[in-house]
């Protein structure tokens, strides 16, 4: 069994998810190199893509998506998320997969059984034909039905769980915001859109998909990231990691046994730790892919705090201190320990930042 240290592992993963040395991919090469990536917040979603960029610009991620390049809906723990129209089918197969709609829950609450959602969604479907919709609009225009007028109150402000199965099955995804308002759009009006693959190829896909981006991982990992995010059964799970077969390598890594895919041993192996610093936003995928409970890259005696949505700084890989803008201030908050790296890297992080940003900054330096 190959022996490597979690210094290296981390160092590959930062390769991985261009973050070093930072990478040349467009926006969607991003986003489809992390999966998916958390869009509750127009600016953190932006932020974790222009971080991972050599060269962005301001608006990039808007005029991606309103291109089509990419796409904004609900998928991991039903919050929305950025995502590729060519596999975004991935991980929204995996959602759709629990049916959920067909729980005696939710037949109770909304009085829709199972044999009613065909129609639902074929009222869905119609009713965005012709653009866009609020969701208000929508809710408008399938409550004119009356099979589902007695559903207006899951179109209200604050309502949104009887449409998020809407997006796991592939009929819709969020449209261009108007007037600050939320919209709905139909998602195989994107050409990009390559639909729902099979369940168990979309699995083995998302499986594969996340050793090369997030390994060296456990079962555990992929559990918490297909499971816990998207609602996939264990038994399931444990088939796709298993349909992996010699793909799949077991290696130790500061004696702890984990998997990588083979293929990516060699290039594992010859990766040297990093000391590169980078200032990454609140929720980025570098936390959520393994989980704040990993320790090997969030302290566990920050976990809450990180798991509240912080903005993070990470040192080789190790969440290490948090941060936050005051004025033309970028304060960063050391944990102790590792304590502040090299006053170099940290100002040359900053500069990019201020970059990013387009805005003067100065570092200021506390410990915690």
């Amino acid at each position: 069994m190959m022996a490597l240290t979690w210094s290296q592992a981390l160092a590959w993963r930062m390769r991985r998810q261009l973050l070093d040395p930072v990478g040349t991919e467009s926006v969607a090469g991003v986003v489809r190199r992390l999966g998916a990536i958390p869009a509750q917040l127009d600016a953190a979603a932006e932020l974790a893509v222009r971080a991972r960029r050599e060269r962005s610009r301001s608006g990039e991620v808007s005029r991606a998506l309103a291109e089509g390049r990419i796409i904004k809906t609900f998928a991991f723990r039903g919050a929305t998320h950025l995502m590729t129209p060519e596999d975004g089918g991935i991980y929204l197969a995996l959602r759709a997969a629990s049916r959920m709609w067909e729980l005696p829950s939710w037949e109770t609450f909304y009085g829709l059984a199972p044999s009613d959602w065909p129609l639902f969604r074929e009222a869905a479907r119609d009713a965005l034909a012709g653009g866009p919709m609020t969701r208000e609009e929508l809710g408008a225009a399938v409550t004119a039905r009356p099979k589902f007028r007695h559903l207006g109150f899951a179109f209200a402000d604050g309502a949104g769980t009887l449409l998020k199965p809407l997006a796991w099955l592939g009929d819709m995804s969020f449209g261009p915001s108007r007037d600050g308002r939320a919209t709905f759009q139909r998602l195989d009006g994107n050409s990009r859109w390559t639909g729902l693959p099979d369940l168990d190829e979309a699995g083995l896909r998302a499986v594969e998909a996340y050793f090369r981006t997030y390994g060296p991982a456990t079962h555990h990992h992929v559990q918490y990231w297909l499971g816990e995010g998207l609602g996939a059964g264990r038994k399931r799970i444990q088939s796709w990691i298993a349909g992996l077969g010699e793909r799949l390598a077991l290696v130790d890594v500061d004696e702890e046994s984990v998997h990588l895919l083979r293929e990516d041993l060699d290039e594992l192996a010859a990766t040297p730790a990093t000391d590169s610093v980078r200032l990454l936003p609140g929720y980025d995928q570098w936390v959520l892919g393994p989980g704040t409970v990993d320790a090997h890259v969030v302290p566990p005696y920050k976990r809450t705090l990180i798991s509240r949505g912080a903005n993070v700084l990470i040192v080789g890989g190790v969440v290490s201190a948090t941060w936050s803008l005051t004025d033309d201030q970028l304060v960063t908050a050391w944990f102790k320990p590792p304590g502040p790296p090299q006053r170099e890297a940290l100002e040359g992080e900053v500069a990019r930042m201020a970059k990013i940003l387009n805005r003067p900054l100065k570092s200021t330096v506390l410990a915690t």
